[in-house]
Parts: structure tokens; C-alpha cells; sequence
């Protein structure tokens, strides 16, 4: 053996885009290109980064083998490192090749620690081992794939165990991830929409805060909430006499069902008007007054949620609500979307007037910053800070068994910190 170790520096051309912004997908390839070529995995780390691009390595007894793909390009650069003679770093690139469907591919073989410029050392074996490292047998296999939803600032990461739902809709690619700490996780177009661990904060505090405020609301209309989440928590109120949702993109709903259950489970109650269309068409086209609230349960202002942030749709919203009548939404995070968190409340006061207004936070493990905020804008005489008797919310909470609002929350929820009464004035 005339080195220690051969190294593959592979370019992959013309690759399916869709396959290299399949985490799972790349992690089965190379771990199979690394079998295939006989080498013993030790451990894998994969990394899927919002909204794409693949970073991850399988290091193997023999040294490793990484990738980092651009999918926006079909193409992706890869490392193969193999120490010894006993793994053939080529049947490893040729596997990949095809299994990336790889239009073509280059690669370039370095010796790494020729033998004629290397002296071997004595010492200590049993003195450089720790106690685990000195037992007898094979090593321990263990695997790791994340999903990561970062900008150029600011990163989260959540290790899975794998995608059960992915499928490119009319208006967004809708996923859903077995996360280890967080159980089942929506994603719309890379971003974290909801978990089974945490959705409870959101989708609770979108709904009982103003529908424990308002003096006596009968009508809902709910504007995206696909997941279910919002409705499920609406129709905890039983005096309400309808509920319409009206959500775009029918397989957000279809994800739902399917791997979110204990989130839609209300998406077949009878009070529930389900409407599969455009929320902004619907309020264009409802009448004057119709609705005692209107909670605009959108995603970022990208894609399809993207016309939900606009001044034309606002006031519309303000024109079919009843005299009394509640816009609330949610209304991004002020660390992390500053720009917009500031603009959206100096349309709203342009709307609805500067003191009936308000901003109101919550805490949610899973948003970027885990601070977010949401808007409750009132029409006539309804205010965030009349909250029904604290027995009957007290009754409220009990009865329904909710995890995180009640009273004192919701009272402390509107004292917000300097920074933010500074941003929205």
C-alpha cells in the first residue's frame, strides 16, 4: 500500500433537484454507497436546510464520506475518504451517480499520507484508550438527520426520523417530518408551521383572546388554519352559532388528517363550515357585517399568504365585520421579522384606529426567536382588557383542559416589553 488513505473529490452535474432537497433520500444513498463499497458506518448526520440545500456525513471505520448539495443548481459536491485497502471509493461514486440521477460527473483521486514520507511512532496503545474504546467489538451505529429552517441570521434544528407526507400543491410544498423532540411537524415551503408538542400555545391564544373578550360573539370566520388547530379551539365555545374556515390549499388539510390528527380533529364537526378557496375572494365577496370575528390564521407573507398582508385586504376585513366585531391575526415575531411586525401595526391603527389596536405575545418553542406575537384589532367597543368574570374563565379553562392560556396569562400577555411598545409606538 503505497498511502494511507485515498481521497475522491466528486462533482455531481445536471442532478434531479428534487432529489438532492430530499434529506432522506440522500442519507439512504450514501449510507448504502458506503456499504456497497465495504466500509463499516459508524455514525450519519444529515441537515436539510429551509427552503434547500443537503449538508451531511457518514463517517465510516475507514474515514467518511460528506456531501453538500444545491438544488437550485442539480448540483451537488461530494467527499469520499477511505483509509486502507480494504474500501474501493469509486463503486461508492458510481452508486451516487445514479442513485442523484446525475446528468454527468467529474472527480479527481488524491493518495492522502504517502507512505514513503511517513515514520512509524511507538507508544502506549492501552495508555491512549479510554475504558468503552478498549472493549471488544464492533462500533456503535447511530444516525442522525435534522431539519433545518435558518436564514442568513438565524438557524432552528430539529432532529427526525424521517418525511410522511411531501407533495408539491398548487400553491406550496407541504410536508410533514417525524421529529424526535416535537413529535409530527407541518411545513409549508420549508417553514415550521405547526407541532404535536407545542401548537397547543398558538393555536389557544389566536382564539380564546378575543373569544373570551368579545361581548357575544356568533359568528367566526377563520382565513387559512389548514391544520385545524384554530378551528378545534373555536368550537370549544359553544355559543357560537357558525364557524366558517375557508382555506386555499386542500392538501395542508389532506397532511393534516393524516399525520396530525389530535390538530384536525374538528375539521368534520357539524358547526364547521369548511370552504377550500381564496380567504381574500371570500371576504371580498361577504356581506357587510357578517362576522363577529375574523382570525387571519396565515403563514409568513410569502406564497399564497402573501395578498393576506396587504391594506386593501384589511379593510376589507374591517367592512364585514359586525359593529362590535374582532380582526385578529398573527403578527410575526419583533426580533425575528421586525420590518414587518412594525408595518403590520401601522396598517391595522391606519384601519381600525391607533387605540383599538393591540399587540399581545406568546411563547412558542418552535418559531424563530420562540417569541411571537399577535394583533387584536377591535371595530367598536370590544377591548382585550374586559375579560369575561375570572370564574367563568377559570370554568372554561378547566372544562377544556387547555395547556397554556388562562386569566393571568392572557391579562400578562398585553404587558409587553420596552422594545416592542418602542417598535409599534
Amino acid at each position: 500500500m503505497a498511502s494511507l488513505g485515498r481521497h475522491i473529490i466528486v462533482e455531481y452535474y445536471n442532478c434531479s433537484p428534487e432529489l438532492l432537497n430530499d434529506v432522506v433520500h440522500i442519507e439512504k444513498s450514501m449510507e448504502n454507497a458506503a456499504e456497497e463499497a465495504g466500509a463499516t458506518i459508524i455514525n450519519s448526520t444529515f441537515h436539510h436546510f429551509s427552503p434547500y440545500g443537503v449538508s451531511g456525513v457518514v463517517v465510516i471505520q475507514e474515514s467518511h464520506l460528506a456531501i453538500h448539495t444545491w438544488p437550485e443548481y442539480g448540483y451537488a459536491s461530494v467527499d469520499l475518504f477511505t483509509c486502507g485497502d480494504t474500501v474501493n471509493p469509486w463503486v461508492s461514486y458510481q452508486m451516487l451517480k445514479d442513485s442523484f440521477q446525475a446528468g454527468h460527473g467529474s472527480a479527481v483521486e488524491l493518495k492522502r499520507g504517502e507512505m514513503a514520507l511517513l515514520k512509524r511512532k511507538n507508544f502506549d496503545v492501552k495508555a491512549m484508550r479510554d475504558e468503552k474504546s478498549s472493549e471488544d467489538g464492533d462500533p456503535i451505529r447511530t444516525r442522525d438527520v435534522w431539519f433545518t429552517e435558518r436564514d442568513d441570521k438565524i438557524a432552528l434544528s430539529l432532529k427526525h426520523d424521517g418525511k410522511l407526507y411531501d407533495v408539491q400543491s398548487d400553491y406550496q410544498r407541504v410536508e410533514v417530518y417525524n421529529t424526535q423532540a416535537y413529535g409530527n411537524m407541518l411545513t409549508l415551503d420549508g417553514m415550521v408551521m405547526t407541532t404535536e408538542k407545542d401548537e397547543y400555545v398558538y393555536h389557544e391564544m389566536i382564539t380564546h383572546v378575543p373569544l373570551l373578550t368579545h361581548p357575544d360573539p356568533k359568528r367566526v370566520l377563520i382565513i387559512g388554519g389548514g391544520d385545524g388547530g384554530t378551528a378545534r379551539e373555536v368550537l370549544k365555545h359553544e355559543n357560537l352559532e357558525e364557524v366558517v374556515m375557508v382555506e386555499i390549499d386542500d392538501k395542508v388539510i389532506e397532511a393534516s388528517k393524516m399525520h396530525l390528527p389530535t390538530i384536525a380533529q374538528s375539521l368534520d364537526h357539524p358547526k364547521l363550515n369548511l370552504i377550500i378557496d381564496d380567504g381574500i375572494k371570500y371576504v371580498n365577496d361577504a356581506a357587510d357585517g357578517s362576522f363577529d370575528l375574523v382570525i387571519v390564521d396565515s403563514t409568513d407573507p410569502v406564497g399564497p399568504a402573501e395578498g393576506l398582508f396587504t391594506v386593501d385586504f384589511y379593510k376589507e376585513v374591517h367592512r364585514i365585520l359586525s359593529a362590535d366585531g374582532l380582526m385578529i391575526t398573527q403578527s410575526e415575531s419583533p426580533r425575528f421579522n421586525s420590518k414587518v411586525f412594525k408595518e403590520i401595526y401601522q396598517t391595522y391603527r391606519g384601519i381600525f384606529g391607533q387605540d383599538n389596536v393591540h399587540c399581545y405575545l406568546a411563547h412558542i418553542p418552535t418559531y424563530p426567536t420562540g417569541m411571537w406575537s399577535f394583533s387584536y384589532s377591535s371595530k367598536g367597543s370590544a377591548n382585550p382588557m374586559n375579560l369575561k368574570p375570572t370564574e367563568e374563565v377559570d370554568a372554561f379553562v378547566k372544562a377544556n383542559r387547555l395547556r397554556y392560556y388562562n386569566a393571568d396569562l392572557h391579562k400578562a400577555a398585553f404587558a409587553l416589553p420596552n422594545f416592542v411598545k418602542e417598535m409599534i409606538g
